[in-house]
């Protein structure tokens, strides 16, 4: 190796490792939509557009770089007299998928009906995909277990588990529909974050064919209480994080992290700020160090991997994604906002 080429590799290895380390200090919150009559909870960006599902049946989307215009997806009318309350949303290559909340469930694939469920207790909560042609959808406990749906496909069709591919299962076990945040994939791993009564998680290492559940030490035993949101960062570094959306100031028992890929969990943070909130996510390029969180009380950052928080903002949103290691977009009542770190 000639000096040249070693001096070259020494320089890109400092630049990296201060991209990774380098602490945010301030965050500017630029708004892109008001309209207070949506309520927004699902959240996505893909190919510099950043995609959105609301409360009042709207599928809206607007590119990064001309955020004053927001155009619509239009979609099938099931039923005059249903609204979609929409609280889930992914997006594969060239697909947007959508599902609303309660009875009947509607799973739209560019604006068709792809999934209808109806039950007295439906309830679907999360949307995601491993690749183009496979997807999961999770949501509450209806006949004897919780609901989950997959499609092989690229979401033309979907089927729902049986029960018996679930072991230990328990009574009373849901999920929040809070931040479409249920679901956290890395390659072929995934994780489901349940909460209420009993707030576990569920872990499939082959795309939702095999399943293993794993206690936590959150926060739980009341229908108010759980964990809401669970990101990973990689097979092996992840963070939950939830409590009681009730009581918000309550900040123990309800930051949790993994080091083993889920098995083992061990609050962190306890007694110390945020209390509730509803979405969790770590920063891209990060090492797992940088973590955002959100919630109705406001936007707080770590950059030691959860074990402390720094309070930046009481602005109050429900959900947050990435564009990439300096900007993400939140969403929440009534509003989307760029959120900008420096």
């Amino acid at each position: 190796m000639t000096r040249q080429t070693f001096f070259y590799l020494l320089v890109l290895l400092v630049f990296s490792s201060c991209s990774i380390d380098s602490e945010i200090s301030s965050l500017k919150i630029s708004p892109v939509l008001i309209d207070s009559n949506i309520n927004i909870r699902a959240i996505e960006i893909k190919n510099n557009k950043v995609y959105s599902a609301t409360s009042n049946g709207s599928i809206l989307y607007f590119d990064i770089d001309k955020s004053d215009v927001i155009s619509e997806i239009n979609y099938e009318i099931e039923n005059d007299s249903i609204v979609p309350n929409f609280r889930s949303l992914a997006l594969t290559e060239n697909d947007v998928f959508a599902m609303s909340i309660g009875d009947p469930a509607l799973l739209y694939k560019n604006g068709n009906v792809v999934y209808k469920e109806t039950h007295p207790k439906v309830f679907y909560d999360s949307i995601e995909f491993w690749n183009d042609n496979e997807g999961i959808a999770v949501g509450d406990y209806t006949d004897n277990c919780i609901s989950v749906i997959i499609t092989r496909d690229g979401g033309e069709s979907w089927n729902k588990l049986d029960c018996s591919v679930f072991s230990n299962i328990k009574d009373s076990e849901g999920f929040f529909a809070a931040s479409d945040t249920n679901i956290s994939i890395i390659d072929n791993y995934t994780w489901i974050a349940s909460g209420g009564i009993n707030s576990r998680v569920y872990f499939s290492k082959d795309k939702g064919r095999s399943w293993q559940i794993f206690s936590t030490p959150i926060l739980q035993g009341e229908s108010t209480t759980g964990i809401f949101s669970i990101d990973f960062y990689d097979k092996n570094n992840g963070y939950a994080i939830g409590g009681d959306y009730t009581k918000p100031e309550i900040d123990s028992l309800n930051k949790i992290i993994t080091r083993d890929g889920g098995k083992t969990w061990k609050t962190i943070a306890d007694n110390n700020n945020p209390g509730y909130r509803s979405c969790v996510q770590y920063f891209p390029n990060s090492n797992g160090k940088k973590l955002l969180a959100v919630g109705f009380n406001g936007i707080d950052y770590s950059s030691d991997s959860g074990h402390s928080w720094k309070h930046f903002s009481d602005d109050g949103y429900y959900t947050v994604r990435f564009l990439n290691d300096t900007v993400a977009y939140a969403a929440g009542n009534g509003k989307i906002s760029r959120l900008i770190f420096k």
